[in-house]
């Protein structure tokens, strides 16, 4: 899949990489690793919940808020779903061993292949958590 938007160009690859790097910063809680994720005034929105971090400082400190979650162990599987313009969707899994399993639907637009400059998730529990 490739699918340009004015200079930046969004590939299947550009994607992997990003997500790779999510993951990343996800295992280190580094915030120069959550950092080179986001553009300098990203946003980062969650769902159900009410996660709204705007700007780059704003999105590492509230991931880093998070670091509680991934003691004890995590995983993550996930597949991307279409491009559109500069804008990725993904569906994956996570689960966690304090937190259980929830399905997770992002859409991610970049603005540089390697910066996001919106981040929208929906996370909702599994049935097996219940």
């Amino acid at each position: 899949m490739t699918t340009s938007t004015n200079d930046t160009t969004i590939t299947s690859d550009t994607v992997t990489a990003w997500v790779d790097r999510y993951l990343t910063a996800w295992t280190t809680n580094d915030p120069d690793d959550i950092a080179g994720l986001f553009a300098e005034d990203g946003e980062y929105h969650e769902g159900p919940y009410e996660t709204d971090w705007i700007g780059r400082n704003e999105i590492v400190e509230g991931w880093r808020s998070r670091w509680d979650w991934q003691q004890g162990g995590w995983s993550f599987d996930w597949q991307l779903v279409s491009i559109t313009g500069a804008t990725a969707v993904i569906t994956g899994v996570g689960r966690y061993t304090k937190l259980g399993n929830f399905n997770n639907h992002w859409a991610v637009t970049f603005g540089t292949p390697e910066l996001c400059d919106n981040f929208a998730m929906v996370n909702t529990a599994r049935e097996e958590n219940q």
